[in-house]
């Protein structure tokens, strides 16, 4: 298989964990910390996974700028919580 094909491939998976599972699961803590709460263990390892798989699909962000918008609004939403977040422990 190309790289093209393989792409649309990974991307289409992608996209669709992200519709599904990724992007809600953030919302809800981007509302849970918003709230004033702190992350639990299960939130941190969301989101250490998050960052790690974002780190492996880099290559394919490189040969696809079109998505390059998308990938940055997503890294400012987990950017949003990981700060939120750090706040709310300090007041703690």
């Amino acid at each position: 298989m190309n790289k093209p094909n393989k792409d649309l491939g990974i991307i289409t998976a992608l996209l669709q964990r992200l519709e599904k599972y990724r992007l809600p699961r953030a919302l809800k803590l981007k509302e849970k910390v918003d709230r004033g709460e702190t992350l639990d263990e299960t939130d941190m390892s969301f989101l250490e996974t998050v960052l790690a798989d974002t780190n492996k699909i880099q290559p394919i962000l490189k040969r696809h700028p079109e998505y390059h918008q998308l990938a940055a609004q997503l890294m400012s939403l987990y950017q949003e919580i990981t700060e939120k977040a750090l706040e709310n422990e300090k007041i703690r």
